[in-house]
């Protein structure tokens, strides 16, 4: 990462990621997807709606997770393999930590939180059970977080991939076995999520403890070393609270989508339509999302590598290169997920059908595709610059942007522009907008933040020649 032409050397990092980013989203894809055939009609806007609410937990330690393979990527730029050694296993005891919080606080807080969103009756009940058995398992989901993360600061992001490819597989025979032969519904699919996050959490383990280099697991060297801990805190903290915010202005947008359900519904529907197709929706996106979260890690990896080393003219290119190959990811998945969007709702149940409620689920998710869709490569260009700026330490800055830009102007529009025109339309126009002024601001910050560094290393450069 820290030598040679860098443009092939991220396509060769960021392609294995994003298949492992897509499997991990797979795994909720097919619970929604699977939960679907069970006799549950709310079954799949109940495991939907209670995703938005486990993202606001998961999202917090995958932050720190985050933070966790800067501090990594840097020691072993560097080739500090004492340090290495130390962020690493003060990694894998915070990812326990975090997990374990995280399980506790979401089991207190699961249903004041979505009967305060405004879930109520057969829809909330599903949903609490579902989140009630995944959070139960959540210290499995966080360490295997971790340990990805600690496999891509190294530089592999291969056998992440093949881990959760073979995981994935069992996630998806596990969930068809639950819904389809034990006849249960959202608990056979939390239940075998939970499965799946458990074997990839030893399988990764495993894995690292045969690795032949600072990154080598021993579990005599588990402890929580002072410096490292409080490194990825400083960098993770920010970073989970960044991913926190957008859970949080999700949940209150995902309120407002409540309030158009049961103005749409008929009374005593067998089901809420609107909440069902805004849960398609969702899962088919997240597909692009997650491709792109992969440019944030590879950014903010090559850039800590790369900050190791002091070279910044290189980390100029790492940004360049990233926003390149994160737009054509964009767009590539864009324009795919737009001309397959019938095929690819009906999967999840969602179909153009003179039925009232269906009609309703169906014009739900194709204004939802085409208000938020087309502007994804304002979204990939932001995530690639918010990952150089947390390579280069900048992680609070990232933070307090993305409260600013994304959280803090979608609660404004919701309670102003959606309280005057209260519509769909004007629900789902707040994310591209929300994404290009944080994605302006991330830039140039970003840009101006570089050139500082080149500068002052210059000119440690120059008095050291003297």
């Amino acid at each position: 990462m820290t030598q040679g032409p860098i443009f092939g050397k991220i396509i060769i990092f960021i392609l294995p990621l994003i298949a492992t980013n897509l499997l991990q989203h797979f795994y909720n894809a097919a619970d929604v997807m699977i939960v679907g055939l069970s006799p549950e009609l709310d079954a799949v806007g109940a495991v939907s709606s209670a995703g938005a609410f486990l993202a606001l937990i998961t999202n917090i330690f995958i932050g720190f997770s985050t933070g966790a393979g800067v501090v990594v990527s840097r020691c072993f730029g560097a080739k500090d393999r004492e340090g290495t050694s130390r962020a690493v296993h003060t990694s894998l005891l915070m990812s326990v930590i975090f997990g374990v919080i995280g399980s506790l606080l979401g089991i207190a807080l699961t249903r004041p939180i979505l009967s305060a969103i405004g879930y109520k009756g057969n829809l909330l009940d599903l949903a609490v059970r579902y989140s009630y058995i995944y959070l139960a398992c959540m210290p499995f989901q966080s360490m295997t977080n971790f340990l990805c993360a600690i496999m891509r600061a190294k530089g592999d992001s291969r056998t992440s991939l093949y881990v959760l490819a073979g995981t994935g597989v069992l996630n998806i025979g596990l969930n068809l076995f639950f819904v389809l032969v034990v006849g249960w519904s959202v608990e056979g699919v939390a239940v075998a999520t939970a499965i799946a996050n458990l074997v990839s959490a030893v399988i990764l383990w495993i894995a690292l403890t045969g690795e032949n280099d600072p990154c080598r697991i021993e579990l005599r060297r588990l402890k929580l070393s002072k410096a490292e801990f409080f490194e990825i805190a400083h960098l993770g903290f920010p970073a989970g609270i960044q991913n926190a915010l957008f859970s949080i202005s999700n949940m209150i947008i995902q309120s407002s989508i409540l309030e158009i359900n049961d103005a749409l519904a008929p009374a005593g529907a067998a089901y809420e339509p609107v909440v069902k197709g805004n849960a398609a929706g969702t899962s088919i996106e997240a597909f692009v999302f997650n491709a792109l979260a992969a440019t944030t890690v590879t950014s903010s990896t090559f850039t800590g590598q790369n900050v190791g080393v002091h070279d910044y003219r290189r980390v100029r290119r790492v940004l360049l290169h990233t926003c390149i190959i994160s737009s054509v990811i964009a767009v590539v998945m864009t324009v795919g997920i737009m001309v397959f969007c019938e095929p690819l709702l009906m999967l999840y149940g969602v179909k153009n059908t003179n039925d009232t409620l269906g009609r309703i689920a169906f014009e739900t998710a194709i204004i939802r595709m085409w208000w938020k869709w087309p502007p994804f490569i304002l979204y990939a260009i932001m995530n690639a610059a918010s990952g150089v700026l947390r390579g280069l330490g900048k992680s609070f800055s990232a933070a307090l942007i993305a409260l600013v830009g994304t959280c803090l102007l979608r609660v404004v529009w919701i309670y102003t522009a959606f309280e005057a025109w209260p519509t769909l339309e004007v629900i789902y126009v707040s994310y591209p907008l929300s994404w290009a002024l944080s994605g302006a601001v991330f830039m140039v910050y970003a840009i101006l933040d570089i050139n500082k560094k080149i500068r002052l290393h210059d000119g440690e450069k120059s008095a050291a020649g003297q």
